[in-house]
């Protein structure tokens, strides 16, 4: 509907996510445009994040769990209000539908807290000695830390992926990106990361030491019983994979990442393997969380912050 008014016309989008699923389409309704035009002020666009932020507030208000298409008119609601800076103001919703399960509601509780800017997820270089984590942790003060993951590198650096709740949204992350800059550290703020927070963050650690010419793609394919093997056998054994992660979040899509070893020779042939499989995909090989965390040594572009 958004791309549709801002084109003055119906458009049909090449895919959607059914996250929220009650709302997704690829093309609108004739009469429903016409409506739209006729009547609606403005499309608020929010994400996946934000939308399980406003999942969590409907329940902790109401104790009632509203499914994602049913939470989408409060998470529009507050990104309005934050943005005008709304006060002593009445606004009403209409929030439906309560098709939900457990398994969603695991990735929803998952990342409620980054869609409400109550948490922030920073990757950090430290100092690989006696004292440095301690030092760190002084540095964060009573800060409550949501998450830690390290694994050791080398003789010189350690790198770290920290989790910190929040309760100044935005303005506070800036100012802890700020305060761990200032202090020394090399930081990189991964909160809108979507990659670190799909896998990363449960992968954190394991240069590939010496391993050639890998390149890493993050894919997305309909979740539905046997998915996972469709994928492997389409991405057949032509190449090594040389890095996998899968979790089942409980979502509408099954997502992957994977490390393929590809001679540079090959590079053309499997492009166009990747385009024979019809998955939705995005390359990621130069992604700094990838780079920092999961890349291989010198010879293949391991990056240093």
């Amino acid at each position: 509907m958004y791309e549709s008014l801002q084109a003055g016309k119906r458009v049909t989008l090449e895919r959607v996510g059914i996250f929220a699923d009650g709302v997704a389409v690829r093309r609108v309704g004739e009469e429903t445009f016409r409506l739209a035009q006729q009547y609606v002020d403005e499309v608020i666009l929010v994400s996946t994040d934000e939308i399980c932020a406003a999942i969590q507030d409907i329940f902790e208000d109401n104790r009632t769990i509203a499914e994602p298409a049913g939470a989408l008119a409060v998470a529009g609601l507050k990104k309005y209000v934050a943005r005008e800076e709304c006060a002593d103001r009445l606004f009403v919703t209409l929030n439906c539908g309560a098709n939900i399960n457990f398994d969603r509601l695991r990735h929803v509780a998952e990342r409620a807290d980054i869609g409400a800017q109550r948490e922030a997820l920073f990757a950090v270089e430290i100092p690989e000695e006696a004292g440095s984590f301690l030092r760190f942790c002084e540095l964060l003060g009573r800060r409550s830390v949501t998450e830690f993951n390290y694994r050791y590198d080398d003789s010189a650096t350690a790198r770290i992926f920290v989790g910190l709740s929040l309760h100044g949204g935005r303005r506070e992350k800036e100012s802890l990106l700020g305060m761990v800059a200032g202090a020394g550290y090399r930081v990189i703020d991964m909160t809108d990361d979507e990659m670190a927070k799909l896998h990363v963050r449960y992968m954190v650690g394991g240069h590939a030491r010496g391993l050639e010419h890998e390149r890493l793609f993050r894919f997305e394919f309909p979740e539905r019983p046997g998915a996972l093997l469709r994928f492997l056998q389409a991405i057949g054994g032509q190449w090594n994979i040389s890095l996998f992660h899968y979790r089942n979040h409980g979502s509408d899509y099954g997502r992957v990442l994977a490390g393929v070893q590809v001679p540079p020779d090959d590079a053309a042939v499997f492009a166009q393997h990747l385009r024979d499989l019809q998955y939705a995909y995005t390359e990621e090989t130069q992604n700094p969380a990838y780079r920092m965390f999961l890349g291989g040594d010198g010879r293949t572009g391991k990056a240093r912050l």
